[in-house]
């Protein structure tokens, strides 16, 4: 049994989200062969070490419940979303997660897989496209993170301000994936049906590329009251609601 999940968006500001995360992850996921979270599991990350911030161990009472889960034999795999994309390698040994690149092929017995945050298919967002492409860029980051870890977090909090005042402008469609660039994707990966997150919008979508069948199912994002996870049987997709 595989399990996907992704937007979480964890911060102190929203207790309810961590109880039922980390209620799934002693409970629920550790029925599960591997476990992939595909994107924006913190609401922000301003750096590996804000693990050892001696004021703030909320990240480090999830990194350390994800590695509970790993040393129980459940495969954990963690990809970047667009809030958190800034997790490191030292994140990585800590919560026994491997960092997926994004894209990522899953190549299972009974079928193919092909695994995304989402937000690259958004490519209606010109402007956000833009920040992607700066902030993903090695350069950046190093400049980044040799910043005191106190600037950081007040530059990550300025950034999320400026991102929410911006999406308040604009439309839908913007704001979801383009279907052109989406069956382009598709295609270059070999017609392998998508998982992915990122819009906020789950459901399952059916596309059909040069005459070819193709599923798109679309993880959901938590909240307070509930989260959802994608749970692959060996044979078929089944959403399944987490209180």
């Amino acid at each position: 049994m595989i399990l996907f999940i992704s937007d979480l968006h964890l911060a102190p500001q929203a207790p309810g989200v961590s109880r039922i995360f980390l209620d799934f992850l002693g409970g629920r996921a550790r029925a599960a062969e591997q476990l992939f979270i595909l994107g924006d599991l913190f609401e922000a990350w301003p750096g590996d070490d804000c693990l050892d911030d001696p004021d703030d161990s909320f990240a480090a009472m999830i990194v350390d419940a994800l590695h509970d889960l790993a040393a129980a034999g459940v495969q954990l795999s963690v990809m970047h979303g667009n809030r958190d994309f800034l997790l490191g390698e030292a994140f990585a040994a800590r919560s026994g997660a491997r960092l997926l690149p994004d894209p990522c092929v899953l190549s299972l017995p009974a079928w193919q897989f092909v695994l995304s945050h989402g937000d690259a298919l958004c490519t209606d967002d010109h402007e956000y496209q833009a920040f992607r492409a700066r902030v993903r860029q090695a350069d950046w980051q190093s400049a980044f993170l040799a910043r005191p870890l106190a600037e950081r977090k007040e530059a990550v909090r300025a950034l999320r301000r400026q991102s929410e005042a911006a999406k308040r402008d604009k439309a839908s469609f913007v704001m979801d994936v383009n279907p052109g660039a989406t069956d382009d994707f598709l295609r270059a990966y070999g017609y392998a049906s998508l998982i992915h997150g990122h819009t906020h919008r789950p459901a399952r979508h059916d596309h059909l590329v040069d005459g070819i069948h193709v599923e798109r199912w679309v993880l959901s994002d938590w909240n307070d009251e509930q989260g959802e996870c994608l749970c692959w049987d060996g044979e078929t997709l089944i959403r399944e609601h987490l209180r």
